[in-house]
């Protein structure tokens, strides 16, 4: 076939290209412009150049929700990625307890970010929350703790419900990875005397290389945009103790009415996304396919 590009492979591509370059590519470019503007979204727009770039990196606010952005993604990698693993791995097993099983790992993928934060604003309340009363049953705890309004705990429990929410997604992604190594190298395994965690470690893990990038890829890159289970759980509270970029972008954009500062963390929250993506692939050499192909 060849690689040269003929109009019938442009014609193939030509609805990929319109759809990114009408919901992405124009929507960033008009996000760069506004960047550039002083205006409330309402009254007339001032031009005002680099000057809004200039404020956020000089404000701490918004130094403070980089950071936190950042805590958000490292936690959410560490918590999603192993538990993701061997969760997808389990599950590809073919005995049919394993099926029950996904049945009931998969219900968070059933709800939407509000519906899950809304349960759990319920579950955690200080007052009457389930998980207080279980621990006082337990004799753990005071009964009282109040999860989502303590600043040491509340980016932390945010990050464990996010991780609640997505952890069966990339379970799947696992799953179906697991499902297409061939039968004869654990076979091959197993006459050679490997025992479980050999075998997991020798076969099943080199073989989701590319699976385990893939997911961190989404993991990382989805770290930047949470919002709206943020937005529903703590509002970016206690205090600034959960405003990531995505709720700073958010309060500076509609509640302070500020469109260029809102428009400059969209950017850069865009860009970041762009650039982690390609570090990823690039250093994992994922782009190049260097190692064997899964189900080969």
């Amino acid at each position: 076939m060849g690689t040269k590009m003929n109009w019938q492979r442009w014609l193939m591509i030509a609805p990929a290209v319109v759809f990114f370059a009408v919901f992405a590519l124009f929507p960033m470019l008009m996000a760069v412009y506004y960047s550039g503007l002083q205006w409330n979204g309402i009254s007339s727009a001032k031009w005002v150049g680099v000057a809004n770039w200039g404020s956020v990196f000089h404000s701490g606010e918004a130094l403070h929700a980089l950071r936190l952005t950042a805590e958000v993604m490292v936690l959410s990698w560490v918590v999603q990625t192993p538990i993701s693993l061997l969760v997808g791995v389990f599950l590809a097993g073919r005995q049919r307890h394993r099926a029950v099983f996904g049945v009931f790992y998969f219900v968070p993928l059933l709800f939407s970010s509000v519906a899950i934060g809304v349960t759990w604003s319920y579950i955690l309340n200080p007052n009457f929350g389930l998980l207080d009363a279980l621990l006082k049953s337990l004799h753990i705890g005071n009964g009282n703790q109040n999860w989502l309004g303590n600043t040491h705990l509340a980016l932390l429990v945010v990050t464990l419900i996010i991780a609640w929410q997505f952890i069966p997604f990339h379970s799947l992604l696992y799953q179906g990875g697991a499902k297409q190594i061939p039968d004869s190298l654990y076979e091959a395994a197993t006459i050679d005397g490997a025992n479980v965690w050999n075998t997991f470690f020798s076969i099943t893990l080199p073989q989701l290389k590319y699976t385990l990038i893939t997911s961190s890829v989404l993991v990382l890159t989805g770290s930047l945009t949470y919002f709206d289970l943020i937005y529903v759980l703590t509002d970016g509270g206690p205090g600034d103790a959960t405003t990531v970029l995505a709720m700073d972008m958010y309060k500076q954009a509609f509640v302070n009415q500020n469109i260029g500062l809102g428009s400059v963390l969209a950017v850069i929250l865009a860009v970041a996304g762009v650039i982690l993506s390609i570090l990823t692939l690039r250093f994992t050499g994922f782009n190049r396919m260097e190692s064997q192909l899964e189900g080969m």
